[in-house]
């Protein structure tokens, strides 16, 4: 199933992001996935937990789907914990083949410094994966970098000092201007924008939420901006929120790396200069809601 660009989409917008496509199960529809990614470089998939996960958790082919994810399968504990990851990497490698033509059982995944997985041997699609309650998101593009992230529409982040953990002086000016009832709103839109960039860049730089932000009263991001509400990025980001399954925000970067069709290219650090130089400031002093640092988050 298809969701609807909002439909405040900017033609940029329209030109680089495909509607997001729901995926049921093994069975696709995968046509939309290869169409998404012939026709704009990238797709957005998303899928209900249930619908990958298999019935049994203890069957021994699991070992042949996950490769070398298996040990870390068998080592977890808790039951939640282990339908989510193997529910994930079926998802991912199903999709990824889909967009690639590949058999999904070839395809074997592998993890950066930070935690970013990556296709060993097909290093030419990047891969961005994300989930929260029973959603399921995966990022594909094949002209640069993607990274994703989801959070429930309603989660509660006002209210809980999470403005001053993760806000720039910029966003905390402009929040300030926007009504009481939609801040909440405006501030989980916020927050799945800066972990998709931060998924994005990568590299598993540790980075304060507060010296990078967005537009908290624009419905769609154009760029990142500085502290003090200048711009950190140009043209060769672009950025998309969209509400998926009625209940759910999901928010994507992705980076043209200018290498064309092929995404071949050498894979470097993937912020500007200057807004490096407000990011690098050590360890986060910053922290998620709930109390974790506010940091680059690795895709799980």
């Amino acid at each position: 199933m298809v969701s609807s660009l909002d439909p405040v989409a900017t033609r940029h917008i329209r030109r680089v992001f495909a509607r997001p496509v729901q995926v049921r199960g093994p069975d696709g529809p995968w046509e939309e996935v290869r169409e998404a990614i012939s026709r704009h470089g990238s797709a957005l998939v998303h899928a209900r937990l249930d619908d990958w996960l298999p019935t049994d958790l203890g069957d021994p082919g699991l070992a042949e789907w996950l490769g070398h994810d298996h040990a870390r399968f068998r080592r977890m504990r808790h039951p939640t914990v282990k339908a989510r990851f193997v529910a994930s990497r079926l998802m991912l490698k199903h999709t990824a083949a889909a967009a690639m033509g590949e058999p999904a059982r070839a395809l074997e995944l592998a993890y950066k410094l930070g935690g970013r997985p990556y296709l060993r041997g097909h290093e030419q699609l990047d891969i961005s994966l994300t989930h929260t309650a029973d959603l399921l998101v995966v990022g594909l593009a094949r002209r640069g970098w993607i990274g994703v992230d989801a959070e429930l529409s309603d989660r509660q982040m006002t209210g809980l000092g999470t403005e001053a953990q993760m806000c720039t002086r910029h966003e905390l000016a402009e929040l300030a201007m926007i009504p009481e009832e939609a801040r909440n709103g405006a501030l989980v839109r916020l927050w799945t924008l800066k972990e998709a960039y931060s998924k994005a860049i990568g590299q598993g730089l540790r980075f304060r939420f507060t010296e990078f932000g967005f537009g908290p009263q624009d419905r769609q991001a154009r760029e990142v901006l500085l502290p003090d509400g200048s711009p950190g990025t140009g043209d060769e980001w672009s950025f998309h929120t969209c509400t998926v399954q009625r209940r759910y925000t999901v928010s994507v970067a992705v980076y043209d790396a200018g290498f064309g069709e092929s995404g071949d290219g050498p894979d470097a650090l993937r912020v500007s200069g200057g807004l490096l130089a407000e990011l690098m400031t050590g360890p986060s002093s910053g922290g998620r809601p709930g109390g974790a640092s506010a940091q680059f988050t690795p895709d799980t």
